[in-house]
C-alpha cells in the first residue's frame, strides 16, 4: 500500500513540476508556442479587447527625473562633451552637480524616492482621463529597474525609493479596470563591440573613453551595461521572465533598438509570454517598433507619428502630452487638452490605438497642468466615448483640409505642427451606427457637410433613419442628398473640442425589402 501511494505521489509531483525557462518561475506554462516565428504567428497578436481599448496612459518616470533638465536621455548627454546641443546637458551637469566621475548618473538613485509617490490616486486619474489601461517605463536605457527585481541590484525595491513601484502599480490599475502594461526600453543598454568592432549601446563607448573610473566599480558597471555581452542578453531576458512572472501584463511594449537583441531570445521572450498568458487564461499583446518583431505576432508601434491612411491592421502610435521631453524638465510645456485629444481621434478613425505618456516628477507628483489636459479629455470622452471606445474604422477615415505628413518618426516635428480645426471630420462606426466628429466647434447655425456620404462615394447605398449630437438633446436639421450628408443645428454647439453626431442608419435594400 505504502509502495502504490508513493508511485501516485511521483506521477503527482511529475505532473505539476513548472516546465518553464526561467528558474524563478512557480507557475506551469503551458507549451503552446515553441521558439520560432512559424509557431508564434499562431497568436492573435490584435485580440477584440485591445482593439476596443482605444487609449492607454504610461509615464516616463525614473532616476533620469531627478535632474529634471532637458531629456530623459539626460544619462548619455551628461557625458557627452560636444555633440547634442553643444554638450548643453554635460556643462549643465558639471555645473551644477561637478564632473561626472565626482557625481555619476548612479549618485542620483539616493535622490529618486518618490516620497509622494501614491499610485492609487494615479490609477484613479488615469481611469478618469478615459484609459482602457496604464503602466509604467518599467525600464528605460538608464538600467535602472522599477520594480523588485532579483537579476540587477539597481532596481526600485533596493535602492532609490526601496519600492516595488510596479507591483503597487499593478494592484491599483487593475483595480480601476484597466489592463496594464510595462514598457521596456533596456535592448540598447549593454556597452559592447559589435560586428564591425564599434562600441556600440546607450552609451556608444563614452564613458569607456572618457569616464573610466566610473567602470571600476563593479556594481556600476552593471547599471552603465558594461558586462560581457552574454550576461548582459541573460539579464535582458530574464528581466522580462521575472515582470511577466510578478505582474502578468496584459501588454508588453518594446522601444526602438529591440533589433540589437538577437533574433534567438526575441523568439525565447515571445514564446515564454503568450505561454504563460495561455496559463492564465487570458490574451496579451506584443507591441514592438521599427520591424523588429514580425507583425504576425506583435503590433507595430509608430512614436510621435501616426498613418494618414486607414489601416487593414490595427497599430498603435506612443505620443507624448508634452512638447519636448518624455520625462519631467523644468522646462516642460505641455500641449493643449484639444490637440492631444484631436490625435486620438485621428489615430482612432484609421484603426490605431494611442498610448499616452505622461512625465511625473521624480517625487511622485503629476503637475497640475498635465492633470488638467488628463482630466479635460476625460471629461470629453465621459460625454462622447460611445464614439471612440469598441468602434471600427468606416470606408474612409475622415475628410478635410489638413493632412498628416509621409514618413513617422522622422517627421515627428511636423506632426507636432499640425493643428485641426472645425473644418476635419472623423469617422468611426459600430453595427448600424455612424459617428462623424467634427475637430473643432463650428460657428453657430453653420451648416456641416459630410461629403463622405456622396452616392458616388458610399460603397452601398444606406437610408438614413435618425442623426443626433452625442449627449445632447439639441434638434438637428440633416439632409442626404448627392452632395453628402447636410447637418445644421438652430442653436450653438456646447462642446469646444470636438462634436461627435451619432447617424443611424439601415442599408437601402434592407428597408425596400
Amino acid at each position: 500500500m505504502k509502495y502504490k501511494l508513493l508511485i501516485i505521489l511521483i506521477i503527482v509531483i511529475g505532473c505539476t513540476t513548472p516546465n518553464s525557462k526561467n528558474e524563478n518561475n512557480t507557475q506551469a506554462v503551458q507549451n503552446k508556442y515553441e521558439d520560432n516565428w512559424e509557431s508564434l504567428s499562431n497568436h492573435n497578436e490584435d485580440p477584440e479587447w485591445f482593439k476596443d481599448a482605444k487609449f492607454g496612459i504610461y509615464f516616463h518616470w525614473g532616476v533620469y527625473s531627478v535632474p529634471a533638465f532637458k531629456t530623459e536621455w539626460y544619462p548619455r548627454h551628461m557625458h557627452i562633451k560636444k555633440g547634442w546641443s553643444d554638450g548643453l546637458v554635460h556643462k549643465h551637469h558639471v555645473k551644477t552637480f561637478g564632473h561626472p566621475e565626482e557625481f555619476g548618473y548612479h549618485d542620483f538613485i539616493p535622490m529618486f524616492k518618490a516620497e509622494n509617490f501614491n499610485a492609487d490616486e494615479w490609477a484613479e486619474l488615469f481611469a478618469k482621463t478615459g484609459a482602457r489601461f496604464a503602466g509604467p517605463v518599467a525600464e528605460h536605457h538608464d538600467g535602472f529597474s522599477m520594480w523588485d527585481s532579483e537579476h540587477t541590484p539597481w532596481n526600485a525595491s533596493d535602492k532609490g525609493p526601496k519600492r516595488d513601484l510596479t507591483a503597487e502599480l499593478e494592484k491599483s490599475i487593475k483595480k480601476q479596470g484597466m489592463k496594464f502594461i510595462t514598457t521596456f526600453h533596456h535592448a540598447r543598454n549593454n556597452l559592447y563591440q559589435n560586428e564591425k568592432g564599434e562600441w556600440t549601446g546607450h552609451y556608444d563607448g563614452i564613458i569607456k573613453d572618457s569616464f573610466p573610473s566610473l567602470l571600476k566599480n563593479e556594481q556600476n558597471a552593471i547599471l552603465y551595461g558594461y558586462m560581457p555581452r552574454d550576461k548582459f542578453l541573460e539579464m535582458w531576458k530574464n528581466k522580462l521572465f521575472e515582470v511577466v512572472d510578478k505582474y502578468q501584463p496584459d501588454i508588453i511594449w518594446f522601444d526602438s533598438w529591440l533589433d540589437q537583441i538577437p533574433e534567438k531570445y526575441r523568439q525565447e521572450f515571445c514564446s515564454y509570454y503568450l505561454n504563460a498568458a495561455e496559463n492564465w487564461n487570458k490574451e496579451v499583446v506584443i507591441i514592438r517598433k521599427q520591424d523588429d518583431l514580425p507583425l504576425d505576432c506583435s503590433v507595430d508601434d509608430l512614436e510621435k507619428s501616426r498613418k494618414n491612411k486607414l489601416e487593414d491592421k490595427v497599430w498603435m502610435t506612443d505620443e507624448t502630452i508634452s512638447k519636448g521631453s518624455w520625462c519631467y524638465t523644468e522646462d516642460l510645456q505641455i500641449k493643449e487638452a484639444k490637440d492631444v485629444l484631436h490625435v486620438l481621434i485621428d489615430i482612432v478613425s484609421k484603426n490605431g490605438v494611442l498610448l499616452l505618456n505622461v512625465s511625473p516628477m521624480a517625487d511622485g507628483t503629476i503637475p497640475d497642468n498635465q492633470k488638467d489636459v488628463l482630466l479635460k479629455m476625460g471629461a470629453w470622452l465621459n460625454k462622447h466615448g460611445e464614439a471612440i471606445y469598441e468602434t471600427r474604422p468606416w470606408y474612409t477615415f475622415g475628410e478635410g483640409p489638413t493632412v498628416e505628413p509621409e514618413g513617422i518618426f522622422q517627421n515627428h516635428e511636423e506632426f507636432l505642427k499640425i493643428k485641426y480645426s472645425e473644418k476635419d471630420i472623423r469617422y468611426t462606426t459600430k453595427e448600424n451606427v455612424i459617428y462623424a466628429i467634427v475637430l473643432g466647434k463650428p460657428d453657430a447655425l453653420t451648416e456641416v457637410m459630410l461629403e463622405s456620404f456622396a452616392a458616388d462615394k458610399l460603397p452601398e447605398p444606406i437610408m438614413i433613419k435618425q442623426v443626433s449630437i452625442l449627449n445632447s438633446d439639441k434638434p438637428i436639421y440633416w439632409d442626404l442628398n448627392k452632395q453628402g450628408l447636410l447637418l445644421k443645428i438652430s442653436d450653438k454647439y456646447e462642446d469646444e473640442m470636438a462634436q461627435a453626431f451619432k447617424i443611424e442608419y439601415s442599408k437601402a435594400k434592407t428597408l425596400a425589402n
